[in-house]
């Protein structure tokens, strides 16, 4: 049985729209106003709003099998992908355009075939809880989904929406798997749909913060600063900073805010770069009661075997770091 237009919009995570073409069903992250930004902000962060970060299917299906056949893109400078399947809460198989076996060292660097994908996934027998992460790293057009004929299928929402900001990190750089993201195990372990709008290279921009979603979320994440301090003199990042902070917090005012600092950087192996900018960030959030600054400064060991370019972005272990930390400090905050 194919899943029609209307049975991806319900059991669809993450996405603010969903659209059908003659190449297949697209799924959008970014509404049509803040693709409008990026399209005349940059050109490479206009394809970037395009990939399929944080968007996922969730469903409960007594299906033994699901088929997919996807045309993925280029989005990013990144051309790896995986959708991630996940049964009853655990992961059990992956759809990627590399076998992780002969994945190099520096697998970032690499090119890898994009084009069109079929697989067929074992769901086995009975009912359970079927999750499907798309790839953060290119744009996925799915041309057919599919379930045993006579199977039912039923939506399942989380708890919780989570509404995350951020540079290339929270977009996804370097998982080799989707799902190993620390803001997608993040929203997991909060029970909280991710709607993802990160973009890599980007910077703390005021504008994008004052669209509205059509949601009030419970909680958003906010995670900018490293490539402000490259990009923009001291005046503009605390400009920005400031601006994109008081922005959010008229568009959110009672959603709980967790702005992250920066984690570490090779590059940028200066404790006083990183006190300025946790700095600019504690006062640009001071005045506002429901907004906590989580330090990430050593939620990553500060090695290069945590990177997946070795300098810069986490691999699926340095994800792991990230996320275990970050989950136990927004849990004691969520306590207090």
């Amino acid at each position: 049985m194919e899943l029609s237009l209307a049975q991806f919009k319900e059991i669809t995570l993450g996405a603010v729209r969903i659209e059908e073409s003659e190449n297949g069903v697209d799924f959008f992250r970014f509404t049509k106003e803040q693709e409008e930004l990026y399209k005349v902000r940059r050109d490479d962060f206009y394809l970037k709003s395009f990939t399929t970060a944080g968007i996922c299917l969730r469903f409960v299906t007594n299906s033994e099998s699901l088929s997919l056949k996807t045309v993925v893109s280029l989005g990013t400078g990144r051309s790896y992908f995986s959708f991630d399947l996940f049964i009853n809460g655990e992961k059990v198989d992956s759809l990627t355009n590399f076998e992780e076996a002969a994945l190099p060292l520096d697998y970032t660097a690499c090119e890898y075939p994009l084009g069109e994908y079929t697989k067929t996934f074992c769901l086995g027998s009975g009912e359970k809880e079927v999750c499907l992460h798309f790839p953060w790293s290119v744009r996925a057009t799915i041309k057919e989904l599919s379930i045993d004929d006579g199977s039912f299928i039923s939506a399942v929402k989380p708890a919780h929406k989570m509404l995350c900001f951020g540079d290339s990190i929270t977009h996804g750089y370097d998982a080799q798997y989707t799902s190993r993201k620390y803001i997608t195990q993040l929203a997991n372990a909060l029970d909280a749909e991710e709607h993802n709008k990160a973009i890599g290279g980007e910077i703390f921009f005021p504008e994008l913060a004052a669209t509205k979603e059509d949601f009030v979320p419970d909680f958003i994440t906010v995670a900018y600063g490293t490539n402000d301090v490259s990009r923009c003199t001291d005046e503009e990042f605390i400009a920005n900073c400031n601006d994109f902070i008081d922005n959010l917090h008229e568009s959110y005012p009672t959603s709980k805010i967790f702005v992250l600092t920066p984690i570490w950087r090779m590059a940028f192996d200066d404790k006083n770069l990183y006190d300025m900018i946790e700095r600019t960030i504690r006062e640009a959030t001071a005045k506002y009661n429901n907004i906590v600054v989580i330090k990430g400064l050593d939620f990553v060991p500060h090695n290069e075997s945590s990177f997946g370019d070795f300098v810069l972005h986490p691999n699926n272990i340095g994800f792991d770091h990230y996320a275990n930390h970050l989950f136990r400090e927004v849990k004691v905050q969520l306590k207090n």
